[in-house]
């Protein structure tokens, strides 16, 4: 279907709903290998419990360049156009008439997910990440109000029901903020879940946008944090960033030195790479932990799980409950992601050098460039 045929079938389920709606400009990839390009896309009109935000900054994460490039498509097809985005941060403009949590004029923020069944035990326990009728993801995912798909935040505005809007305090820079959306709740939420803390030692794999914000974090919560790296030139970065040492995981005799010595693991590569050389590394009852999703099932050396009783686990998100607290903690202690600041008229360049690891640590695009043409 294309792109005048999907708005067409869009409105008429949306009249047939009996959904006002209106149009917001975005950037949108028409195709695989179009690019993004200007495009008008359909938002509803506030209902009762709906938030219209006006969105001011949105972060540029990895699996945004995924989605595009439809390189999830076993997995998660694109549906085009596609507007991606979901590390929101804006401005309250419109609320409906039933809104409690917030008035026109606060600032607010939009993660990755804008709704889920909110009935089955995950969500009750406000892990919505994890719900069983799969949450409803900022763009890409059915729509249940206009049809067709969710479109996510490299747009002007966006329209979300109260329970999954977040609230943003006005003492946090806002362009900062914005990454921890993903790449800060991300690493929070395992980081909390296993209940990282003072005295521990912690690894990091990775600097990218998610190891920076695991770094960041755990440091805050007083564990002493090494960083792995294949490039030795990112030391002085995760030193600044709060690492107390940085190895080079190439190095054989640097790994060594540290076998048997984490109680805490968390991996945030998605490139192959060797899973074993760091599980070596954990103490008895040490727990790695994966965010990033390598394409390949790795393998994997299962007696040095069996004989020192080590844990690999996974984690993703976070839930809204989780996220808002993380958003608190991060206003308190002053932490926000590092930023490299785009117009909207940069995003494929971007995307390009989001390729080649060409940033430090996250792109976040000013979307009033997009009003400004």
């Amino acid at each position: 279907m294309n792109e005048a045929s999907m708005q067409a079938a869009l409105l008429e389920e949306s009249v047939s709903k009996g959904i006002n709606k209106y149009s917001a400009r975005a950037y949108a990839a028409a195709s695989p290998s179009s690019g993004l390009s200007p495009a008008s896309i359909p938002r509803r009109e506030p209902q009762p419990k709906d938030v219209q935000i006006e969105i001011l900054y949105c972060g540029v994460c990895h699996s945004d360049l995924h989605q595009v490039r439809n390189e999830w498509q076993d997995a998660v097809p694109t549906v085009y156009p596609c507007v991606p985005g979901h590390e929101i941060v804006g401005r309250v403009v419109k609320i409906g008439s039933a809104v409690k949590k917030f008035k026109e004029g606060d600032l607010a923020a939009v993660g990755c997910m804008v709704d889920s069944d909110r009935t089955c035990p995950h969500c009750r326990e406000g892990l919505e990440q994890y719900c069983e009728s799969v949450p409803t993801f900022t763009y890409n995912f059915p729509d249940k109000h206009l049809g067709g798909v969710t479109y996510g935040g490299y747009s002007e505005s966006i329209v979300v029901d109260e329970a999954f809007v977040l609230r943003v305090s006005d003492k946090s820079d806002l362009a900062g903020t914005a990454p921890l959306l993903c790449a800060g709740i991300t690493t929070y939420s395992p980081l909390r879940h296993w209940n990282v803390r003072q005295g521990q030692k912690v690894g990091v794999v990775g600097l990218g946008g998610l190891g920076h914000m695991a770094v960041k974090f755990a440091d805050a919560f007083g564990a002493h944090v090494v960083l792995f790296t294949t490039s030795a030139s990112k030391t002085g970065d995760a030193l600044r960033l709060g690492a107390d040492e940085v190895v080079v995981s190439r190095n054989e005799s640097e790994m060594k030195k540290h076998v048997r010595s984490f109680d805490f693991i968390l991996d945030t590569v998605s490139a192959d790479h060797n899973l074993n050389a760091y599980l070596e590394l954990l103490k008895r009852d040490g727990t790695m932990t994966l965010v990033g999703a390598p394409d390949k099932p790795p393998p994997l050396n299962v007696f040095g799980l069996l004989f020192k009783r080590r844990r690999l686990a996974g984690s993703a998100i976070g839930g809204i409950r989780e996220t808002q607290e993380m958003l608190d903690f991060c206003a308190e202690h002053g932490i926000t992601a590092d930023v490299e600041m785009i117009q909207i008229q940069q995003i494929n360049e971007a995307y390009q050098r989001l390729l080649k690891s060409d940033v430090k640590y996250r792109f976040v695009i000013d979307m009033a460039s997009l009003r400004q043409g």
